[in-house]
């Protein structure tokens, strides 16, 4: 069996993420809820970056296409939200491109859409 990659820092992430649910409940968009969780986690000082760009390449050239993913918690571990009513495969697809870009492990896809409870999912690259 193998342990959790940042076991400790995406449960305090995910802990925030359960605290803005618990609060808001579902049927806000999305920016709502970034702004209530970039609260929350400075309420429970985790660290971290909103809208930070990643920067992308091809052939070793830089390109002028960033990524911009929600947050990156804990400076390795990208958080991507979102308010739909389910996850989609595109929605797993896109943090693993977030992940791939700067060589990150560790993705938390976060649905404060659905009901009747927080929709997450881990995804390690």
């Amino acid at each position: 069996m193998t342990d959790l990659i940042y076991k400790k820092e995406s449960y305090e992430i995910m802990g925030a993420c359960f605290e803005v649910y618990k609060e808001k409940g579902h049927g806000f968009v999305e920016p709502i809820y970034q702004e209530c969780l970039e609260i929350e986690l400075g309420l429970q000082d985790i660290p971290f970056q909103a809208q930070q760009a990643l920067p992308l390449e091809y052939k070793g050239r830089p390109l002028t296409q960033k990524y911009i993913p929600d947050l990156i918690c804990h400076g390795n571990i990208i958080v991507e939200l979102k308010a739909v009513s389910a996850l989609a495969d595109e929605h797993r697809a896109q943090v693993l491109n977030y992940l791939k870009a700067p060589g990150y492990k560790l993705g938390l896809l976060v649905n404060f859409g659905h009901h009747p409870r927080l929709e997450y999912e881990r995804l390690v690259l």
